[in-house]
């Protein structure tokens, strides 16, 4: 009898895992179940069902819940693959001694974990949390969010708000401050375009991300030394992560984002957040190894500098383990959120960077991640 694979997928920072028809995996989970059949390899992909903005040791408990509910019932093995914070709270889960509560015994299914892949993870935090910790950027954190959803359903933000929120990302300074009204204004006028039931779903996520955004802190370089210290490596789980560097705000990238003027405005916010992801304190950037510097410069052309990131996570914060691919991307374009409508089922942007990045790269990404899965089978 054929061995089963279990592969769980995790989201990242107010990552919905389903609401309605959108899937935030939707085309990663698409591809390993295709690519899995024609390589003969029995599997059942999960997308796991995170709290958007609980802390790691909340969500590593959601993902405990997602492999009780769908692997207790043989022994198969067990691949983790996380996006963002989702490569954290997979880290959590398979240390050593984790305690994710009084009523959940990690240990069956933690030593049945055999790969944990992380793609665009902070594991040295990023100091866009560190921003999303202050006012605006609460307030700003909840639109992005509902910003997501939005794109997702309906392709584009209308033109109306994406000018708006790039002339208030514009404006904004950090010593003259903002109207806090304005984003409330456009938060009101995206979530009204929705139907009545939707909007009853939309607005219990989003009151999750106010109401408990333990992440946030833990995400910042400050907060995620803490977690470093105390998550410990399992042995046996053999460890890879997909880096993603996107290009920084320029006139070059404003070019390659296109002429149409949706595409110009909604680049103003990517450059927002980029310019905020660029302050990665000198004293936490890692160290690498030799292979995994070797994999970075051969994949690059040079090592990337400590302001390179994929506008939400600097670069080198994204490398533990064995470096698998490193890609020209932005921070989603790695789990499919690309601009390809034409490919069925369509590739949706909402972080429009300019990158480039399309589906014969995604392919390439994930088949590098399938063979990893499978290195030992």
């Amino acid at each position: 009898m054929a061995t089963k694979h279990h592969i769980y997928l995790v989201p990242g920072f107010f990552g919905f895992a389903n609401l309605g028809e959108l899937l935030y995996f939707g085309h990663v989970r698409d591809y390993f179940v295709a690519e899995m059949a024609r390589r003969g390899v029995e599997v059942e992909v999960v997308q796991v069902l995170s709290h958007p903005t609980g802390s790691i040791r909340t969500r590593a408990a959601d993902l405990y819940r997602a492999i009780e509910a769908s692997a207790k019932n043989d022994d198969g093995p067990i691949h983790l693959i996380g996006h963002s914070t989702g490569g954290l709270d997979s880290r959590l889960f398979i240390s050593p001694g984790a305690m994710l509560g009084d009523d959940i015994d990690v240990e069956p299914y933690a030593r049945r974990v055999r790969t944990l892949v992380t793609v665009s993870t902070p594991h040295s935090g990023t100091p866009l949390a560190t921003f999303f910790l202050g006012l605006f950027g609460q307030k700003l954190l909840q639109l992005l969010s509902l910003f997501t959803v939005y794109v997702l359903r309906f392709g584009r933000l209308p033109l109306s708000v994406a000018f708006r929120l790039g002339s208030v990302l514009t404006r904004w300074d950090e010593q003259l401050g903002f109207r806090p009204t304005i984003l409330d204004q456009l938060f009101e006028q995206l979530l009204g375009d929705f139907s009545v039931e939707r909007r009853e779903e939309l607005v219990r996520f989003l009151g999750d991300v106010t109401n408990d955004a333990s992440l946030v802190p833990q995400l910042t370089p400050e907060g995620i030394d803490l977690f470093n210290a105390s998550t410990l490596d399992r042995p046996g789980v053999r460890y890879g992560s997909v880096i993603t560097q996107a290009r920084p705000p320029s006139l070059r990238a404003r070019v390659s984002a296109g002429l149409d003027p949706y595409a110009q405005i909604t680049h103003t916010v990517y450059g927002f957040l980029y310019g905020r992801t660029q302050r990665m304190p000198l004293t936490a950037i890692p160290l690498h190894t030799p292979a995994q510097t070797a994999a970075l410069v051969e994949a690059y052309g040079a090592m990337p500098g400590p302001q390179a990131c994929d506008g939400i996570v600097p670069t080198r914060s994204q490398v533990y383990g064995r470096v698998l691919t490193a890609v020209r991307a932005d921070h989603l374009d790695a789990i499919g959120h690309f601009d390809q409508p034409s490919h069925r089922p369509p590739h949706v942007d909402w972080l429009i960077s300019g990158s480039g990045f399309r589906r014969l790269q995604f392919e390439r990404l994930w088949s590098t991640v399938v063979d990893f899965v499978l290195l030992e089978t």
